[in-house]
């Protein structure tokens, strides 16, 4: 059987950072977005950081950030991946990829099967794509859900996850569908916008476990 990872994105305090890591989460996501609800600042996000063990990934989440500033961010949080959420082109993240030591993630509005094919041009420029719902009042964490049927049968050149209004109730059958390796939520695992429902949390990660 496969073992599917997960990604718990958009964490904001000790006990839902606790929780995740408990729970068996590969990844946890901090995000550095000023506009989003699950923003931390830096020095927040480098607190938390220091709680995650070895075991657990750290990802930090950006979003069209400038080449000083990311720098800055990645020196002081010291994640294990820098994913890249807003209108990031391949060129500049292949010369990052060559430059850094961490993983380069790309997350990709998916509208169409086109959205898919034109992902491609990121191949060589990061160690891993996120399919995730078209852009809307944020860059993602809208809570909404992307057709996975698009995702059945692609050939995916590069190793990918699946994130956009995942929740521990749909979660298996976007597993079924998709065949994702990696699922990402993050605003389907709380009880209001930015804040994180623990038992959300564990129940996400049983799920996909048992997929």
């Amino acid at each position: 059987m496969t073992r599917r990872l997960v990604k718990v994105c958009g964490l904001t305090t000790p006990e839902t950072v606790d929780a995740a890591v408990d729970a068996g989460a590969d990844y946890i996501g901090l995000n550095l977005y000023p506009p989003s609800p699950r923003y931390v600042p830096v020095d927040q996000a480098v607190k938390l950081r220091m709680r995650i063990p070895p075991t657990t990934k750290v990802v930090l989440l950006l979003v069209n950030e400038q080449p000083i500033p990311t720098a800055q961010m990645v020196d002081a949080v010291k994640p294990d991946v820098v994913q890249f959420h807003g209108g990031e082109t391949a060129q500049w993240l292949g010369m990052l990829k060559g430059a850094v030591k961490e993983e380069i993630w790309k997350a990709i509005g998916v509208k169409s099967a086109d959205s898919l094919k034109n992902a491609l041009r990121f191949k060589g420029a990061a160690h891993r794509l996120l399919y995730d719902a078209a852009p809307g009042v944020l860059p993602g964490g809208n809570g909404v859900a992307i057709d996975w049927t698009l995702l059945a049968g692609f050939c995916h050149e590069i190793p990918w996850g699946l994130a956009g209004g995942l929740t521990p109730d749909n979660v298996g059958e976007a597993v079924r569908i998709s065949g994702a390796e990696l699922l990402d939520a993050s605003s389907g695992l709380e009880s209001a916008p930015g804040v994180k429902d623990v038992g959300k949390i564990r129940a996400f990660i049983e799920a996909v476990r048992a997929a």
